[in-house]
């Protein structure tokens, strides 16, 4: 029984690996291993709580670990990439001494990571909905730049250079970062993609964004991940708007 009880525990500690070895990748300016080891990270993230529920064990030990977990993999990880990004492209300076402090600008995201994390520990409004955008989505959303920004083809015709312009501009990094920490910690519902059962009347804008994510992924690759983050905050603002159940 008691090791059961560490099955999902298991799979939060494979999320948090994964976002250890991502940042020694970063580090030694290997983005694209840590831009997949989100992706896996986030990957046992959902297992853990698929675990949890299944084996109906659940644990304080264990909702802890899980955001210990997640502020490496989902914090500090994307984090480190924008910093990378910011100090490898042109970037403006504002030294204090010798340090330009300008790329330690992305370390805002594991604050207010943090801060999100902790504030979804104790809100007991988000036990079916989520408020502010969740860790695992700002997370894949950074990781996806530096794979866009080795994306050398799509399904349609893209204007990959300039893409790749935007992606590694530095006053565009800063900006998306600080709007990134903004929205881990606003006042936003957002739906969650946790099935209570497959019916289509109880899930349709779930099935919507999964059924365009995939289309999107398949016509753009990497460049869709953007998007995808996009279309999630605006459906779930819509589906706010209109007050229908989650």
């Amino acid at each position: 029984m008691q090791m059961k009880k560490q099955i999902p525990n298991f799979f939060t500690l494979l999320n948090l690996l994964c976002g250890c070895i991502a940042i020694v990748a970063a580090f030694h300016h290997n983005l694209i291993i840590s831009a997949y080891l989100i992706g896996i990270a986030a990957f046992f993230d959902f297992i853990d709580g698929v675990a949890a529920r299944l084996l109906k064990v659940t644990s304080e030990i264990g909702k802890q670990l899980d955001s210990l977990a997640d502020i490496v993999s989902f914090g500090v990880v994307p984090g480190i990439i924008i910093f990378v990004l910011i100090d490898n492209n042109n970037t403006p300076i504002i030294e204090i001494g010798n340090l330009n402090i300008i790329p330690y600008i992305a370390f805002i995201i594991p604050i207010f990571s943090a801060l999100r994390l902790a504030k979804f520990n104790i809100d007991t409004r988000q036990t079916v909905s989520f408020i502010g955008l969740p860790t695992p989505a700002n997370a894949i959303l950074i990781g996806s730049f530096p794979l866009i920004l080795n994306q050398e083809s799509s399904f349609v015709t893209l204007n990959l250079d300039f893409i790749s312009f935007v992606f590694s501009n530095p006053y565009f990094l800063i900006i998306i970062t600080i709007l990134l920490s903004y929205l881990l910690i606003a006042e936003i519902r957002l739906f969650s993609l946790k099935f209570q059962n497959f019916k289509w009347s109880d899930n349709p804008i779930r099935y919507i964004f999964l059924g365009i994510s995939l289309i999107l992924i398949c016509i753009f690759y990497y460049v869709a991940i953007p998007i995808i983050i996009s279309l999630y905050i605006i459906l779930s603002i819509i589906k706010t708007r209109f007050k229908q159940t989650f």
